[in-house]
């Protein structure tokens, strides 16, 4: 399902035209948001969006889900982490899975300035990682606008899923991503040389994604090494915190992000969670026999659940 997912002729003929809009997120980075908004956009809901692991704006799940929100009334900001969708000159950093900053920086703006009613989060992988990982910060502090949370195979446990993805049945899935890292890495260090002087014996040695958070993510981000960055950014250490409603959608057979961690008791115990662990699914795809518009059974859960949560009535 995974591989199908990635490779399924899509489109999306009923979602609007965007328009970009730079996030100012901290001194000297932006972020690139792709913003459907309806006629009158404080008069409806507000979905942001955000991508997994060298995924995009333009990801299929992203705009799959994003068409499914907009034709239900909701406004929807598809956001690129740092350096992804073709936006590497608008930083000097590189994204990691640690950054919930960002997508909480793009919330409060248009909670702010945009004076939109309702906000909800959702995230895909990586990017459930960090909704989860924001939710569970704001605890008891989150904005009354901000209504709830959706995380689609979160990777809860970055060193588990680190593991699992080098372990031999995963290799096509870890020389995609290792390919596709250094691939723009090499990119980002052409654009700003002195601020990533590579090691390039180090880099070449890269085989797993551990490799390369350890010779790249950690030395540019400020960790010791991979553990060190997996043990601060996992939103595992903070999902107990969470206190707006939440729905974690994972699958027990997903391929590299292990369905162990989704079992502990600070997610059993928080009467917010509500966690969908059905036995298929793979990563993100969750492809339904049904066909049509429910084809990708996790975009329409997403849909669901926040309009389940949301009290504005579109105008």
């Amino acid at each position: 399902m995974t591989i199908a997912a990635t490779f399924w002729p899509r489109k999306f003929p009923r979602l609007s035209k965007s328009v970009s809009r730079l996030f100012t997120v901290e001194a000297g980075t932006q972020i690139r948001g792709e913003c459907h908004w309806q006629e009158n956009p404080q008069s409806h809901p507000t979905l942001i969006l955000l991508h997994g692991l060298e995924g995009s704006s333009e990801s299929g799940y992203m705009l799959g889900t994003a068409e499914k929100a907009f034709i239900s009334g909701f406004n929807v900001v598809r956001l690129n982490q740092r350096n992804c969708g073709d936006t590497e000159k608008l930083t000097t950093t590189l994204y990691h899975s640690g950054l919930s900053g960002d997508i909480r920086a793009v919330l409060l703006e248009l909670i702010d300035r945009d004076r939109l009613p309702e906000v909800f989060a959702a995230g895909f992988s990586m990017g459930g990682n960090l909704v989860l990982k924001m939710a569970g910060e704001f605890g008891e502090a989150a904005p009354p606008q901000l209504q709830a949370f959706v995380a689609i195979a979160p990777a809860l446990d970055l060193a588990a899923c680190a593991d699992a993805l080098a372990e031999p049945r995963n290799f096509l899935y870890n020389r995609h991503f290792v390919k596709s890292l250094k691939k723009h890495m090499r990119y980002k260090a052409s654009l700003f040389p002195e601020a990533f002087p590579l090691d390039l014996a180090a880099f070449r040695r890269i085989r797993t994604v551990r490799d390369f958070d350890d010779v790249v993510t950690a030395r540019f981000c400020g960790f010791q090494d991979a553990a060190e960055y997996y043990a601060r950014s996992s939103a595992a250490n903070v999902v107990a915190a969470i206190r707006r409603p939440t729905l974690i959608l994972t699958a027990q057979d997903d391929p590299f992000v292990p369905f162990r961690p989704f079992q502990n008791s600070a997610i059993q115990a928080n009467p917010n969670i509500t966690l969908l662990a059905p036995p298929h699914g793979g990563h993100c795809a969750f492809i339904s026999d049904e066909g049509g518009s429910d084809r990708f059974w996790a975009e329409g859960r997403i849909v669901e659940f926040c309009l389940s949560k949301s009290s504005v009535q579109p105008q």
